[in-house]
């Protein structure tokens, strides 16, 4: 709840933060104006510019969006507590019931009523020795 809350807020000022950043207008003194001369010492050594409101406003919001961002981190990284790895229990090992290793093997051999007693009609009987003779011919 307050996670949200504060989610809100941050978005909303992340918002606001970069339309006060548009509004203010250019200084005219950035990294261009640092050719050298005598206005590369008016640029660093010059007085400063009295602050405005936009100026106020960017710091206040620019503070509190970095403040925001720094508790919602600390918010989000403590709802997930590190755990060892070590720690972890390994799964139980549940008794399985006797399952053979090869699945169709019951299917095919079952309990021995399904095994034929009599070989297929189509090849000779195991007993016989081949037609054509034993060999001693």
């Amino acid at each position: 709840m307050i996670y949200t809350l504060l989610l809100a807020v941050l978005i909303l000022d992340g918002i606001f933060l970069g339309v006060v950043v548009l509004l203010q207008s250019g200084k005219g003194g950035g990294l261009a104006a640092m050719g050298g001369g005598a206005a590369a010492t008016d640029g660093i050594l010059g007085g400063r510019q009295a602050t405005t409101m936009l100026t106020r406003a960017t710091w206040t919001t620019g503070s509190v969006f970095m403040a925001l961002s720094l508790i919602l981190s600390i918010m989000s990284s403590r709802a997930a507590l590190p755990q060892s790895i070590l720690r972890q229990d390994a799964a139980p090992i549940l008794p399985v019931a006797a399952q053979p290793i090869l699945p169709l093997l019951d299917q095919i051999v079952g309990d021995g009523s399904d095994v034929p007693s009599e070989p297929p009609a189509d090849g000779p009987p195991a007993d016989e020795p081949p037609a054509g003779g034993d060999g001693n011919d």
